[in-house]
């Protein structure tokens, strides 16, 4: 059995924060041309809906962005961290809308457009163990995606974790290598992040939509579905 954990330590630093937590399998590597077609559009549709979001612009000005840019400084993070949604707007903000990647990244990106939420996804089968997100010792191993040397993380960094090293550094700022999805990628876990409690209608909505795309667009087979909070700390991903 194979399981998500939110520890203590993450609950300390933020008590009313909550993630959508999404595992899934058998997403086709081959969608029809209609399916291709169909998710570029809601990408594009995603890079108008964003516009939204946005009432300033200087990014940081973004209530969406101000309430990550006030998170981050809660933990150590390596200078000039940002989180991942930030990234997505601010192409947005720059007329330079987000592009079609692959079916499955195109709509992972057009919900986090949609709704102003970081979304990150590790390949659930390289996942060592269970995978947890708190606080870390430091200088546990890690290589980051676009780099050929390990980058540890900081004492008391944010990240999420396995038995085998660090999956994501400074909680959803980047991923690592060994668990990044590939092509081929049979089964995902997938977080959505919210620390502002105003806005959990919203990633519960985002979370069902997600799941939705997810089925009727690649044919995935959803393991689990459910939000973690305070009250409510982790979530089986596979029996």
């Amino acid at each position: 059995m194979k399981k998500f954990v939110a520890e203590d330590s993450f609950w300390q630093l933020f008590p009313g924060a909550a993630i959508g937590v999404l595992a899934v399998r058998g997403l086709t590597t081959t969608p029809s041309e209609e399916q291709n077609a169909a998710i570029r559009a809601f990408l594009d549709e995603a890079n108008h809906a964003a516009k939204k979001h946005l009432t300033s612009d200087t990014i940081s000005e973004n209530a969406v962005v101000a309430v990550w840019r006030q998170a981050y400084q809660k933990f150590p993070t390596k200078k000039g961290a940002r989180c991942s949604v930030e990234a997505l707007l601010k192409r947005v903000l720059h007329d330079n809308p987000v592009g079609s990647i692959a079916p499955t990244i195109d709509i992972t990106n057009a919900i986090s457009l949609k709704y102003a939420l970081p979304i990150g996804a590790e390949n659930l089968d390289a996942i060592a163990g269970d995978l947890r997100l708190g606080t870390v010792q430091g200088g546990e191993d890690f290589l980051p995606i676009g780099s050929e040397k390990q980058e540890p993380p900081l004492p008391g960094e944010l990240a999420y974790y396995d038995d085998a090293g660090i999956v994501c550094r400074c909680w959803n700022w980047r991923d690592g290598q060994r668990t990044a999805v590939q092509d081929d990628t049979d089964g995902e876990f997938i977080a959505m992040e919210c620390v502002d409690p105003a806005r959990l209608g919203e990633l519960q909505a985002a979370i069902d939509e997600l799941a939705g795309l997810l089925t009727d667009q690649l044919g995935a087979k959803v393991l689990q579905k459910q939000l973690i909070t305070a009250e409510n700390r982790e979530a089986v991903l596979e029996a």
